[in-house]
């Protein structure tokens, strides 16, 4: 199957990265995650498949493993690989689910300041990614988040956005802004990564 590279944002729909990850892997996938630091108040890393994380850190990406070491005073040195540049080479797809205003804004204006945006930066436009904004109403509704969605497509040739469904938030607030279900962003991944001509 494919190498799908799951990013997660700060949006509290990220409490749904544990489902989505099952799901991705069930469909015979090979996964990794890439976490901002506010995504990981909302998920445990450790929770998603504890043995396979156990015998592979690299499951599971955060901004300290963009530069290993550094926190000991090591530094870079010529041949180390680069992880946001590593992760663009292996994965066939990146799903950014859910993508918060916060990181739509940055990926609109190419700020690279944690490890999910520099891979977004470094991608390979001729390869698939999907995005599943998540807020709360008043955000999603914002003028501004509609011209960065307009942007964002017109700059990604192979982009898929899945929009928010109406739900009740979590901050209590009833309107669009729930994240897609998962179901639903499953079948949108296997239809970009299906060859063209064949049906999923």
């Amino acid at each position: 199957m494919s190498n799908i590279l799951l990013g997660a944002t700060g949006s509290v729909a990220s409490i749904k990265i544990p489902e989505l990850y099952a799901s991705l892997r069930e469909r015979g996938h090979s996964v990794k995650v890439v976490a901002t630091s506010s995504a990981l108040y909302f998920f445990d890393p450790s929770t998603l498949d504890p043995a396979r994380i156990l015998r592979n850190p690299e499951v599971v990406i955060l901004d300290e493993d963009e530069w290993p070491g550094r926190a000991d005073g090591f530094r870079y040195r010529r041949g180390d690989s680069v992880q946001h540049v590593e992760l663009r080479r292996w994965a066939d797809l990146f799903l950014v689910a859910p993508l918060d205003a916060n990181t739509l804004a940055k990926f609109v204006n190419g700020l690279c300041d944690n490890c999910l945006t520099c891979v977004w930066r470094a991608w390979d436009v001729s390869k698939p990614v999907v995005v599943a904004p998540a807020m709360n109403t008043h955000m999603w509704e914002h003028p501004l988040t509609q011209r960065q969605l307009r942007a964002l497509e017109a700059d990604t040739p192979k982009l898929r956005i899945v929009g928010p469904q109406i739900k009740e938030l979590a901050c209590g607030d009833v309107g669009a802004g729930g994240m897609a279900h998962v179901a639903e962003l499953i079948a949108v991944v296997e239809e970009m990564l299906a060859p063209k001509g064949s049906s999923v």
